[in-house]
């Protein structure tokens, strides 16, 4: 049990972090053994995700002086949130979780102001990363490169047929 002081130090706590963070996603844990939720945190702390199961009474408390004020409905039996910068790798994680063990159940979740359902979260899932964004458009980037390239290293005929062709066009 906490003594008020806690309570207190709890909810400003809650309200700092759901106030700091760009996305928060809500589950329900129940049935999850100690070494499946230890492997659920050890997954989101690598990629900066903070990973809490909550108090629901003074959490709901702490959502009422936030953006997340909407997501105290999802705050029934035993629940547990995940915040972080990036919602597509949080997603991900519960998301391919939740496929692994049926116990996770993803309730619902924040990003930036967007209320997101079960669906919302199980989409923001299948964006790439930054990571995987970057790389196709670098990809996308350096391929006319290449292509310039190419035909600048190709013989004289075939920069005639291509000429040729291009105007055609």
């Amino acid at each position: 049990m906490m003594n008020k002081s806690q309570k207190k130090q709890y909810i400003e706590n809650m309200t700092s972090q759901f106030e700091k963070t760009e996305a928060v996603i809500v589950t329900h844990y129940q049935g999850l053994t100690v070494s499946q939720l230890d492997d659920l945190r050890k997954k989101m702390r690598e990629n900066g995700v903070r990973f809490k199961i909550t108090n629901n009474r003074i959490t709901k408390l702490a959502l009422e002086k936030t953006r997340c004020k909407e997501l105290s409905d999802l705050f029934q039996g035993p629940t547990a949130v995940a915040m972080s910068e990036d919602a597509i790798s949080s997603a991900k994680i519960l998301t391919n979780f939740s496929k692994e063990n049926k116990n996770l159940k993803i309730l619902g979740g924040i990003m930036g102001e967007d209320i997101l359902d079960v669906v919302g979260v199980e989409n923001i899932a299948t964006l790439p990363s930054l990571e995987e964004a970057r790389a196709k458009i670098v990809g996308i980037l350096r391929s006319p490169a290449q292509k310039i390239a190419s035909i600048l290293l190709a013989p004289a005929s075939k920069i005639a047929i291509l000429a040729l062709e291009k105007s055609k066009k």
